[in-house]
C-alpha cells in the first residue's frame, strides 16, 4: 500500500519538507520513494504541487497522513471518499483545579476616588512608643 507523506529535510531548527509517495511500511528517511510529488517549506509557507500526479496516486490507492490531507484540501485536491480523517484529540490537563482559569475569582479591591485630597495619601504617623525604663518602674 502506499502513502503520501512528508519527508524532511533541510538544517537545524529550519525544516524544509519532500511531499512523497512511498511504501507505507518504509520509514520516511529510507530513501525509497515511488515519487515526489511537491515540496513544502513552513518557514515561509510556500508549496510546489505536481496536482496531477497526487490525484493519480490518491486514485490508485495512496493513503494521505493526516498532515499532507490538510494541505491538499487547502489547495482544493478533492480527497476520495474512503479516505477518513483522523480523529482529533482532545488533552486534558493533567492538574485542571490548579489552573488560573478554574480558580473562584477574588473580587478587585475598592480603588480610592481619583480626586482624593493629598493628606489622604501622607503617611499616617507612627504611634508614640513607651520607653522600656517606664515599663519597669513599679507603680506605688
Amino acid at each position: 500500500m502506499l502513502a503520501i507523506r512528508m519527508q524532511r529535510n533541510g538544517r537545524a531548527h529550519l525544516p524544509v519538507y519532500r511531499i512523497v509517495v512511498q511504501e507505507s511500511q518504509r520509514h520516511p528517511l529510507s530513501g525509497r520513494v515511488v515519487a515526489e510529488v511537491g515540496n513544502y517549506n513552513p518557514a515561509t509557507k510556500a508549496l510546489n504541487l505536481n496536482k496531477e500526479l497526487v490525484e493519480k496516486y490518491l486514485k490508485n490507492g495512496a493513503k494521505p497522513s493526516s498532515r499532507v490531507a490538510m494541505i491538499l484540501k487547502k489547495n482544493g485536491i478533492k480527497l476520495p471518499k474512503w479516505y477518513k480523517e483522523a480523529p482529533k484529540k482532545n488533552k486534558a490537563a493533567k492538574h485542571a483545579d490548579k489552573l488560573r482559569k478554574n480558580q473562584p475569582k477574588e473580587e478587585a479591591p475598592a480603588e480610592a476616588p481619583a480626586e482624593a485630597p493629598a493628606e489622604a495619601e501622607a503617611p499616617a504617623e507612627a504611634p508614640v512608643e513607651e520607653t522600656p525604663a517606664e515599663e519597669a518602674a513599679p507603680a506605688e
